[in-house]
C-alpha cells in the first residue's frame, strides 16, 4: 500500500533521506524507529507531498506521488508531531471542517463522527470544546480526523509526544483495534522503543538510511544485542 523506491531529500548540504527504499503491506502496522533528527518527520512530509523529493519515487496503493498526486494523496491520513486541531471549536466542528475539505457528504460524514468518536472512546458530549480535553483524547479526535475519508495508509508522526503512560497506550490499544476492524496500513513514526515492539514490523532509520527492517525479533538479532532497546541504542548513539 505504501511503497519508496531510492528516496533522498537533501537540505543543502545534508542529506536526510538516502536512498530510502521501504515498503508497507495491507493492514501491516509497521513502527518506524529512529532517534531525534533520524530523517522521520522528513520522510512523513515528502509522503503527503509538503516536501518534494530530490530524488526516488513514492506510490500510495500503486498511484505515484510525483505524476498522480492528487490520486495518492486521497489514500493517506495522516496524524503529525504538532497538535492541528481548533482548541476553541467543539470535537464535531473541527471534524466536521476536515471532513468538508475531503469532500465527504455531511450525512456520511456525521456517521463516520459518531462511529470513530465511540470506537476510540471519546466523550459522548461532541459539543464539548477540544481545549477540555486531555492530551490523549486531543489525538484520539486527530486519529478520528485523519480517517473521516477511509484511507488506506495512516501515518502517524509520533504521535504520542507530549503524552502521559496510560495515555500512550490507549492510543496505541486504540488505533491496533482500529487498524484490525479496517484493515488500514499504518506506518507509525517513533523514538520509543516500547512502541515499535508490538508492531508487525520494525523499521530503523538512522541518519536517513535504513539500518534494519523485520519482525521485533528479526531486527533484534540484526541489531547484534540480547534487546531491541540494546540494539537501537548502540547502533544509534
Amino acid at each position: 500500500m505504501l511503497r519508496t523506491t531510492d528516496l533522498t531529500k537533501r537540505y543543502g548540504q545534508t542529506i536526510a533521506l538516502k536512498s530510502l527504499t521501504l515498503q508497507i503491506g495491507r493492514g501491516e502496522f509497521v513502527a518506524l524507529l529512529g532517534p531525534n533528527g533520524a530523517g522521520k518527520s522528513t520522510l512523513f512530509q515528502v509522503l503527503t507531498g509538503l516536501f518534494a523529493a530530490d530524488g526516488g519515487e513514492v506510490e500510495v496503493a500503486g498511484h505515484s506521488l510525483r505524476h498522480s498526486a492528487r490520486i495518492a494523496l486521497r489514500h493517506i491520513g495522516v496524524v503529525f508531531q504538532q497538535i492541528a486541531l481548533d482548541l476553541d471549536l467543539s470535537i464535531r466542528r473541527n471534524l466536521l471542517f476536515q471532513a468538508d475539505l475531503q469532500g465527504v457528504p455531511r450525512r456520511v460524514a456525521l456517521a463516520r463522527i459518531e462511529a470513530g468518536c465511540a470506537r476510540l472512546g471519546l466523550p459522548a458530549d461532541l459539543d464539548r470544546k477540544v481545549r477540555e480535553l486531555s492530551g490523549g483524547n486531543r489525538r484520539k479526535v486527530e486519529l478520528v480526523r485523519a480517517g473521516l475519508h477511509q484511507p488506506s495508509v495512516l501515518l502517524m508522526d509520533e504521535a504520542t509526544v507530549g503524552l502521559d503512560p496510560k495515555s500512550r497506550r490507549d492510543l496505541l490499544q486504540a488505533l491496533h483495534a482500529d487498524v484490525r476492524e479496517r484493515g488500514v496500513s499504518v506506518l507509525w513514526a517513533t523514538h520509543w522503543v516500547e512502541e515499535a515492539e508490538g508492531a508487525d514490523r520494525v523499521l530503523v532509520l538512522h541518519q536517513g538510511a535504513l539500518l534494519a527492517d523485520g519482525t521485533p525479533a528479526e531486527v533484534t538479532r540484526a541489531l547484534g544485542e540480547a534487546t531491541l532497546e540494546a540494539g537501537f541504542i548502540k547502533r544509534t548513539s
